[in-house]
């Protein structure tokens, strides 16, 4: 019988195991994070929003640039062996930005060479990941683990900032980026006791020419996936800058300090966090899902550049966590049950380049408007960006027959 409940693929030893490396290194992500905005913003910048945007732009733009090899390696490669190799290179990153900054040599163009190479690291690291949760759990479990991978990364989201910013206050930022650096070692430990007999593993596709451009030609020709990707690009380029949001409007709107920048951030993680367990008890998302959480993304940014007060725009964040998680999540659910298994690594590394990649043509833009007008504005970018998605989704659901499914492997061509 199917498993059911919001936690059931923790039943599984090796995804128990993976979870709580990943835990740990989630934690000291968000750490990391919360440190370099702060760190480009306060000290290498006077509250410069543009340089926090650069800085967002270099770190996630190898995700665009880099796309047909990371795809490709996701579904040639063994998964679990490319991880411990990005993994350990994204940790070492970590410990020598945070040295640099505690010997106090680190300049802006330093943190902008480290976000360059911890990019180039995470675009091979991020698809082979999401996939690899495939292999842990089998597809019967697949969307709840991916939930309960999202409720993961926004318990790390709600307790680093958090703890950044205590480290901040006392020792400085080079200490949040060390112990970014020490958390990949769980993920590595973790990596190291899985049952490989265990793993749900598909036969690897054959290398050929064009391989590298097949994941392009299969979603051209599927309209529920171009229209997920289209919604993505669209709220991915122009509204999940949070770290532009929530620093530029602490430091310039409320002008608060680390600590309360810290909160603010963890805050909106109470949010995804929800979102993230509503996720887990569902079976599977649905194409109306999306809809309805671009629209709420929308309503929750508008709100929060209205808000007065720092706790009212804690408040509106947290509705801005919960639809950002429903709508994030869902997409990755959506698009990895909808491709077939041998496809999977080349789709989704379409789906994070569009989620993460297009940040530099967005995060600068967004940084602009903060800093020529107003932070308040730049929230209204990202209200506009997840109104734009939701008539995408509308336009989509209105071309379907009544009773055909608009995403899945039922709606695929030719199945």
């Amino acid at each position: 019988m199917k498993g059911r409940g919001a936690f059931r693929s923790l039943r599984s030893r090796n995804y128990r195991i993976w979870a709580a490396g990943s835990l740990v290194s989630n934690i000291g992500t968000w750490m990391q994070r919360t440190a370099q905005n702060w760190l480009v913003l306060t000290q290498l910048t006077h509250n410069n929003a543009s340089a926090v945007g650069l800085i967002m732009a270099l770190q996630f733009g190898p995700q665009l640039v880099l796309l047909p090899w990371t795809g490709f390696a996701a579904d040639h490669l063994d998964r679990r062996k490319l991880l411990l190799a990005t993994q350990a290179a994204m940790g070492a990153l970590a410990f020598g930005l945070g040295l640099l900054t505690i010997a106090g040599w680190v300049e802006l163009w330093h943190v902008s060479v480290f976000a360059c190479l911890f990019g180039c690291v995470s675009a091979f690291d991020a698809p082979a990941r999401q996939t690899f949760v495939a292999e842990l759990v089998g597809d019967a479990d697949l969307s709840n683990a991916v939930a309960l991978n999202s409720t993961s990364f926004n318990a790390g989201r709600m307790i680093g900032p958090a703890i950044a910013g205590l480290c901040i206050a006392g020792l400085g930022s080079g200490w949040a980026f060390l112990i970014n650096g020490l958390s990949f070692v769980a993920v590595l430990v973790s990596l190291g006791f899985l049952r490989i007999a265990d793993l749900h593993r598909h036969d690897r596709p054959a290398r050929s020419r064009g391989s590298l451009t097949e994941g392009f030609r299969y979603v051209w020709k599927r309209p529920d996936l171009k229209a997920i990707l289209v919604m993505l690009f669209l709220i991915g380029t122009f509204g999940l800058n949070f770290q532009i949001f929530i620093s530029a409007m602490a430091v310039t709107a409320f002008h608060v300090g680390a600590g309360e920048y810290g909160l603010l951030t963890s805050t909106m993680a109470v949010g995804t966090i929800a979102g993230a367990l509503l996720a887990a008890g569902r079976e599977r998302p649905h194409f109306p899902l999306l809809l309805t959480s671009a629209a709420v993304f929308g309503i929750g940014c508008a709100l929060a550049a209205l808000t007065p007060t720092t706790w009212l725009f804690g408040a509106a964040l947290v509705v801005i966590g919960v639809s950002a998680l429903t709508f994030t999540n869902s997409t990755n659910s959506l698009m990895q049950l909808a491709t077939e298994p041998f496809m999977r690594g080349r789709v989704m590394a379409i789906r994070l380049a569009i989620a993460l990649g297009c940040t530099p043509l967005g995060a600068p833009m967004v940084g602009w408007v903060a800093d020529r007008f107003d932070p308040r504005w730049a929230l209204a970018v990202g209200a506009a960006s997840g109104f734009a998605a939701a008539l995408v989704a509308l336009r989509h659901l209105a071309k379907q027959p009544a009773g055909h499914p608009t995403s899945g492997p039922e709606a695929a061509p030719g199945d």
